[in-house]
């Protein structure tokens, strides 16, 4: 399978795997610091940024089966990984299956929703979708004030006030370029439960980090996270929004090396 991939660094391997709508871009307030230690693999999942669509049906299970071939054929087994929202999803069912990663940090992993949490992730993540898709061609303007800024990305951010307009103008681009959003948006709302694994199984390190003013996965839902997951440790990131590696990028490259050492 043809997956778009950039690699940086030298050093123990360590693969980055973004989140809905976005692309390996979404890392970049991280990737040079990462790249310093380590060499780093971030991907295009199928569908997104430069990477085609898979054939057939979109799901957890399919993407999670695509990045698990990604790893075969780049000799990858066994590598440390960090996943953002469904990124983050995905690294946890990989992390299940035993030889495929080495330590993960999951940060901000959807799933964990009970009852109408569900639908409304649904209604946020696609509003936003149809905003960026609407709102396209005057992106580049649009991205240039402030307030605007804040309003097209305060789903992701606490902070949205540090973000920079390249930087937003590629997450909006990137959304509404996507091709499988909406698939991938319903294969999720559509998935069973998150399928955890009992203390002990899982065999290397689990973090799962948590933005306190997360917006699209609600705090709350941390604790089904850590309850499916025993053997994880929780982190959570003071002030800030699903996105910690925009938000707090220091902290963040921090908590990645920390918890992906030897």
């Amino acid at each position: 399978m043809l997956i778009n991939y950039v690699r940086c660094g030298e050093g123990k391997p360590l693969l980055l795997v973004h989140g809905l709508g976005s692309n390996w871009r979404s890392w970049r307030t991280i990737l040079k610091p990462l790249a310093a230690q380590r060499s780093v693999t971030a991907i295009d999942l199928p569908g997104f940024g430069k990477s085609p669509p898979l054939v057939g049906r979109v799901s957890v299970p399919a993407m999670s089966d695509a990045i698990a071939q990604f790893l075969r054929e780049h000799e990858l087994l066994g590598t440390d990984a960090v996943g953002s929202s469904v990124g983050a999803r995905l690294l946890l069912d990989l992390a299940r299956r035993r030889g495929m990663l080495g330590a993960v940090v999951s940060l901000g992993p959807v799933g964990f929703w009970n009852g109408w949490e569900r639908r409304a992730y649904q209604t946020s993540v696609c509003f936003w979708w149809r905003l960026a898709k609407a709102l396209n061609q005057p992106m580049p303007a649009i991205t240039t004030h402030d307030w605007s800024r804040r309003l097209l990305v305060k789903q992701l951010s606490a902070r949205p006030a540090s973000l920079s307009a390249p930087q937003v103008l590629e997450e909006m681009r990137s959304c509404a370029s996507a091709a499988s959003f909406r698939a991938m948006l319903d294969g999720l709302v559509h998935s069973g439960p998150v399928e955890g694994a009992a203390a002990g199984t899982l065999g290397h390190r689990l973090v799962i980090g948590w933005g306190r003013f997360d917006r699209i996965c609600f705090p709350r839902q941390a604790e089904r996270a850590q309850r499916l997951f025993p053997d994880a440790r929780m982190h959570w990131f003071e002030r800030c929004g699903h996105y910690p590696h925009w938000d707090a990028p220091e902290e963040t490259t921090r908590l990645i090396l920390r918890a992906t050492a030897d």
